[in-house]
């Protein structure tokens, strides 16, 4: 089966990367009822007193001098780090209250086998948060959430059931008979999906997947009014854990979106969750990538004491964000095994007219395709091998 994208495939992608960038640029302008008066991207500032005509201004190019006080400034923010115990996936407040509480009761605690360490208290609180503010059957790890009711993998032979009953199980997985399957990973409560939705129910064959950790955002898709199993399923999954299961066999994605995502992950286990993704991708799909780039003002307002390693800094409310440069994204996709379409370094002028304040955006967006298989018969012709192709 030759798999050249059809112009209309490739239309779609186009059409559907165009969707997600004009929302995540949409987030950062204020809030009007009014579209914007020239396309997105092609506002340019050509004249320095004009800055405060406008909101935003874009490709905007830092001179030597703006690239040496931002790389100053990252590294000033970056002097003291968080302390172990401190990075914990607790709200601040509640971090206080612990070394209240255990500076309290250290003088009563003298038999160290009956007593936990601050460390596994902090784990334990961390634990009882989480539960009660997302629900279900969801564990905290970390800063992670794993859902127990997502563990069964698609492959477990209950008892009872022959392999025959599972195959059909496994063929019968949401979006089985569609021909163009969408992934969005860390939907939150679906800012992206119902946009999305809009597409696809004018274009028949396409199912839409989407994800999250947080099984309260999960709840919040699913109880839209334009969510419908039709054409698209949402669920609990934590995409730290590389043994968790999909609920649909890999190689059978054609896009997946991970836009704000990978930055909220522990550096250490973002090459793991891209490996993962890639797994899902047929050849030939596409991954669409924007994300937080390195000196972006977001970056530069940190106080010392909010990093946690280098360019990794955690936010008031807990949150964890990563900078990434071009270079780093390159590496990671194509350590995955992704090749590069495209790769840059989208900066901006976001303009405060009000308070006559300028800030500098810096963000990464980037398109990686999974390379196409080739023909053993014939290594010209391009092919896909998936019964759910």
């Amino acid at each position: 089966n030759c798999v050249f994208r059809s112009p209309n495939k490739m239309n779609f992608i186009t059409r559907l990367s165009a969707l997600c960038l004009r929302k995540s640029k949409m987030q950062q302008r204020h809030q009007s009822s009014r579209r914007p008066a020239v396309p997105l991207g092609s506002r340019i500032l050509t004249d320095p007193s004009k800055v405060f005509e406008h909101n935003m201004w874009d490709h905007v190019q830092w001179s030597q001098e703006e690239e040496e006080n931002a790389k100053e400034k990252a590294a000033e923010n970056s002097l003291v780090k968080v302390q172990w115990e401190d990075q914990e996936i607790l709200p601040e407040k509640r971090r206080e209250e612990l070394k209240t509480e255990k500076r309290s009761s250290e003088h009563t605690k003298m038999n160290s086998t009956n007593s936990f360490s601050y460390k596994n208290e902090t784990f334990e609180e961390g634990k009882k948060y989480w539960k009660k503010n997302y629900g279900g059957g969801s564990t905290s790890v970390q800063g992670y959430v794993y859902n127990k009711n997502q563990g069964k993998s698609l492959t477990d032979n209950p008892q009872g059931k022959n392999s025959g009953e599972e195959l059909g199980r496994l063929e019968s997985f949401p979006g089985s008979d569609a021909t163009y399957r969408i992934l969005e990973v860390g939907c939150g409560a679906g800012n992206s999906v119902f946009p999305i939705l809009k597409v696809l129910c004018n274009t028949p064959g396409t199912f839409l997947y989407c994800c999250d950790f947080a099984s309260g955002a999960v709840e919040l898709v699913k109880s839209h009014s334009s969510y419908n199993s039709a054409w698209c399923s949402a669920f609990v999954h934590d995409v730290c854990d590389d043994a968790l299961p999909y609920p649909f066999p890999d190689e059978i994605l054609d896009v997946i979106l991970l836009v704000f995502v990978l930055s909220t992950i522990h550096p250490d286990r973002m090459q793991g969750v891209v490996n993962r993704l890639a797994k899902l991708l047929k050849p030939g799909g596409m991954l669409l990538f924007r994300d937080y780039g390195r000196y972006d003002t977001a970056q530069l307002r940190f106080k010392k004491g909010r990093c946690l390693s280098e360019n990794f800094y955690v936010r008031g409310d807990g949150t964890r964000v990563y900078f990434f440069t071009k270079d780093e994204v390159w590496n990671m996709f194509s350590l995955a095994g992704l090749t590069e379409v495209q790769n840059l370094v989208d900066r901006r002028l976001q303009v405060n007219r009000k308070k006559k304040v300028k800030m500098q955006r810096v963000w990464i967006q980037s398109k990686f395709q999974k390379p196409l298989l080739l023909s053993l018969n014939n290594p010209e012709e391009t092919t896909e091998r998936h019964p759910y192709r």
